[in-house]
């Protein structure tokens, strides 16, 4: 065999095997993500848990703020129902709206704000939210390598062919980037 031919060879083998390694890569980014989610997952549902005690305890002293214990009850509903990132995010930002209307109405009870399963309980929730924002940012994190990587030549090339596409961000409430005014 001439030259040439041994030249096409080692060209087509060194494409050959860039584009197994390649997608291996994007394989291991794309369970990487899918890992980072069942740890965002595993959070929100933590706080889930911890919602039906914490409006037990809050109805126990507050029985004429219901509505506000529904739509945290809701809220939580429609988290649990919810597919996807962009409804995961919606339903948790809802209740992170709720929620927090709930504590504030708790602060109007000084009765429940001495309760020793209440201050458990908010302790527990304060935990859990800031488990939910290092697993958000794990994500983040995750998603951001991966698309970079689809985006990037010689990767956008073969992710496409085989169906790497890009992924969702998991993003913050509307609002969230402005600072509260706060009156005294």
């Amino acid at each position: 065999m001439n030259k040439t031919v041994w030249i096409v060879l080692a060209l087509v083998a060194v494409l050959v095997i860039g584009a197994f390694s390649g997608y291996n890569s994007l394989v291991n980014m794309d369970e990487a993500i899918n890992g980072k989610w069942s740890q965002v997952e595993n959070q929100l549902q933590r706080r889930a848990d911890l919602i039906p005690n914490l409006n037990a305890t809050v109805s126990g002293y507050a029985q004429h703020e219901q509505a506000a214990i529904k739509a945290v009850a809701d809220a939580r509903a429609k988290l649990a129902g919810s597919q996807g990132v962009a409804a995961k995010a919606e339903a948790n930002n809802e209740l992170g709206g709720a929620l927090s209307r709930l504590l504030v109405i708790a602060e109007n009870y000084p009765n429940l704000k001495a309760d020793q399963n209440f201050r458990q309980l908010a302790d527990e929730l304060a935990g859990t939210e800031n488990r939910i924002a290092v697993a958000r940012k794990d994500y983040n994190d995750a998603v951001q390598i991966y698309n970079s990587k689809i985006r990037t030549f010689p990767s956008n090339i073969y992710a496409g062919m085989l169906g790497f596409g890009a992924k969702e961000y998991f993003k913050a409430a509307e609002g969230a980037q402005q600072v509260p005014q706060v009156k005294f």
